[in-house]
């Protein structure tokens, strides 16, 4: 099987800078048989004719004092956000600060990849330039959230699984042509309902099923198992539960024929619930959070880019920090929303003056955890606002 998927990987046909701005998809999906003994039954080994492609995109976005800036909320969501700075909910205000974050100059010195809604991917500037020119130009890969939300699992202890899955093949191609190169699913695992072990199954199988399907089209999936901050467990029951859930997601990207080198992970970090009494340091963070990791991802997986999940920007970026003093055999970086973005939306506040002061903003956030992920940050210097803690119980994205 090694030889065979490094055989496919090298007669792959590498795809040029041109075709990658452009979108074109030129190829077609391959399958190649393989016998390993002249007696056995043949059994085929699908190998997407973007293998590598795929690789290329992973390891640009998984590169050295990068990481992610997730800017795919909802249009409800962003919503809220721009409610919070007494901001009306149109598609004007919403273009506007999504202008704000993908033009702010010497971004892609920081950030390698940027998770748009589809409205973004699809939407131009106040400037009239679009928005995925405006990261290509600034070297981000522009990524897309594939994935159409929570709704209850029946049969379930009162928890969710994550829908998107019918159409998606054609969505992802779509995608891929408007200039996406890689994709985001998130699904949700909640201690305190249990967690069951038909949502752990529910949500590693779906995880699985948008992966490889998301090869097929040429995005790099992002794979998004997140444990939720809400309870007030501790720390070893988030490790316990984490264990079963990253287990379940490999052993289904496994089934369903995902090419490791080809995926990036988006875990939540091993912390103890957000109600728990016994905080956690920055230190025991990084130590439980790297023997899960050590336990359970292989290291053909490039890149780790943790979420926030309510975290204080500060106290994200010092947990980054703490996973990076020894070397690891992925990249482990950051794919953050409000962890990035608080300071900067409040700052900005929705008027024009305040544009380049709340780029500087995000400026700030975005080389402290560039730092973080080379292991060199510091936490010197950091205002009150960006050590406020930002979990919400029950939160809904």
């Amino acid at each position: 099987m090694a030889s065979a998927s490094a055989t496919l990987l090298k007669s792959s046909p590498i795809i040029d800078k041109s075709e990658w701005i452009k979108g074109q998809n030129l190829r077609h999906p391959s399958v190649c048989f393989v016998r390993s003994h002249p007696t056995s039954a043949a059994f085929a080994v699908r190998a997407s004719s973007y293998a590598d492609e795929l690789v290329k995109t992973a390891k640009t976005v998984a590169s050295p004092g990068r990481g992610i800036l997730a800017m795919d909320e909802s249009n409800a969501t962003c919503g809220k956000r721009l409610a919070s700075i007494g901001l009306e909910n149109t598609e004007a205000n919403r273009q506007a600060y999504r202008t704000l974050l993908v033009s702010a100059p010497g971004l892609g010195d920081y950030i390698s990849g940027a998770i748009l809604f589809e409205e973004t991917l699809y939407q131009s500037t106040i400037d009239g330039k679009k928005m995925v020119d405006v990261l290509v130009e600034q070297k981000i890969v522009p990524g897309i959230k594939v994935d159409k939300g929570l709704v209850p699992l029946p049969g379930s202890n009162n928890e969710s699984w994550c829908q998107g899955l019918d159409g998606l093949s054609s969505r992802t191609a779509a995608y891929y042509q408007q200039g996406a190169r890689f994709a985001k699913w998130r699904t949700v695992v909640s201690i305190p309902n249990g967690p069951s072990a038909l949502a752990v199954k529910e949500a590693a199988w779906g995880l699985a099923r948008y992966a490889a399907i998301s090869q097929d089209s040429g995005l790099v999936p992002i794979v998004e198992p997140e444990i939720l901050l809400d309870g007030d467990h501790g720390i070893d029951r988030t490790f316990e539960v984490a264990q079963k859930v990253w287990a379940e997601v490999f052993f289904y990207l496994a089934e369903n024929n995902v090419m490791f080198e080809g995926i990036l992970l988006k875990p939540s970090m091993v912390t103890p619930g957000a109600e728990c009494k016994d905080k956690a340091t920055p230190q025991q963070v990084a130590d439980y959070t790297l023997k899960l990791l050590h336990r359970r991802i292989p290291p053909a997986v490039p890149g780790i880019m943790f979420l926030s999940g309510g975290q204080s920007e500060v106290e994200a970026t010092l947990n980054l920090n703490a996973m990076n003093q020894s070397p690891n055999p992925w990249h482990v970086s950051f794919s953050y929303a409000r962890a990035l973005q608080n300071t900067c939306l409040k700052t900005w506040g929705g008027r024009p003056e305040n544009v380049k002061a709340a780029q500087d903003a995000l400026l700030v956030r975005a080389k402290a955890n560039s730092l973080a992920q080379l292991g060199k940050y510091t936490g010197e210097g950091e205002s009150e606002e960006a050590k406020k803690g930002m979990f919400v119980k029950g939160y809904v994205y």
